[in-house]
C-alpha cells in the first residue's frame, strides 16, 4: 500500500529508483547493497551528530537520467527530493538509519547557507591554493572536490553576500575569476556520494575535530584563491 502526501503516491515515486541504489547507478547484490546502505547511514549520522550538519536525500542519476523521473530535469542527480524529509543536525544512527531507510540509494545533499558557504573554484587551482594555505598556516575547514572538476572550500555563512564587498576590497573586483561563492538556497553532493552520475565527490580535506565546527572566514582564504585562479586563466 501506498500513501499520499500533496497528492503523490510515495510508491510510484519511488519505483524510480530501480537501478539506482549503487554508486554511479549500478545495482548491487543484496549484501553489497546491506553494506552500501550501512555506509551511507554512518556518513549520514556523522554528519548530522559529529558536524552539525543538515543533511537532505537527494536524487540519482544514470545516463544522464534522473531518479526523479523528469525527463527535463534541469540538474539530473543533483538536487533534492521533494518528498523526502530531510535529517536534521543532532539526529543519532538510529534516526538517521531510519530516515535513509525511506530513500534507499539516496545522494546525501548538504544544504549551504545554514552552517557554512562554499567557495567553488576550478579543482586544479584549488589544490595550488589548499597547499598555499596550509603553508601559511591559515584556519581551514572542509574541502571537497567533484567528478566535474570543481574544488568546494567551506567557508563561514554570510561568504555569499559579501563576497563582491570583499572582492572589490582586496582589487578584484574587475578581474576575470573562475570563482563563486555558494550560499543560502544552495546544496552541495557530499562524499561518498555521487554526482550526477559522473562518480563520487571526495575529501580533499576532511573534516577534523582538530580544526573545530567553526568554517573560517572566507577574507581569510579569499586573497589566495582570487590570485591563483587569476594567475590560472592567465
Amino acid at each position: 500500500m501506498g500513501f499520499t502526501i500533496g497528492g503523490t503516491r510515495i510508491r510510484e515515486m519511488r519505483s524510480g529508483w530501480t537501478g539506482f541504489t549503487g554508486l554511479a547507478g549500478l545495482t548491487l547484490s543484496g549484501s553489497r547493497r546491506r553494506a552500501t546502505r550501512a555506509a551511507e547511514w554512518t556518513a549520514v549520522a556523522e554528519y548530522t551528530g559529529l558536524w552539525g550538519w543538515d543533511v537532505v536525500p537527494g536524487a540519482r542519476a544514470a545516463a544522464g537520467a534522473c531518479s526523479c523521473g523528469d525527463a527535463a530535469c534541469p540538474a539530473p542527480g543533483a538536487h533534492p527530493l521533494g518528498f523526502a524529509p530531510e535529517v536534521p543536525a543532532g539526529s543519532s544512527m538510529d534516526a538517521a538509519a531510519e530516515a535513509w531507510s525511506r530513500c534507499p540509494g539516496a545522494s546525501m545533499l548538504l544544504p549551504v547557507g545554514r552552517s557554512f558557504d562554499v567557495l567553488d573554484v576550478a579543482e586544479a587551482a584549488g589544490r595550488r591554493a589548499l597547499v598555499r594555505l596550509e603553508r601559511m598556516g591559515l584556519p581551514l575547514g572542509p574541502v571537497c572536490v567533484t567528478p566535474t572538476g570543481r574544488a568546494q572550500f567551506f567557508v563561514a555563512t554570510g561568504a555569499s553576500a559579501e563576497l563582491p564587498r570583499l572582492l572589490y576590497r582586496m582589487g578584484w573586483d574587475d578581474a576575470h575569476l573562475d570563482l563563486r561563492c555558494l550560499g543560502p538556497g544552495s546544496w552541495i553532493t557530499a562524499p561518498p556520494s555521487d554526482h550526477g552520475g559522473l562518480g563520487p565527490v571526495r575529501w580533499l580535506r576532511a573534516p577534523s575535530l582538530d580544526a573545530g565546527h567553526a568554517a573560517p572566514q572566507a577574507r581569510l582564504l579569499l586573497g589566495t584563491l582570487a590570485y591563483i585562479c587569476h594567475r590560472s586563466a592567465a
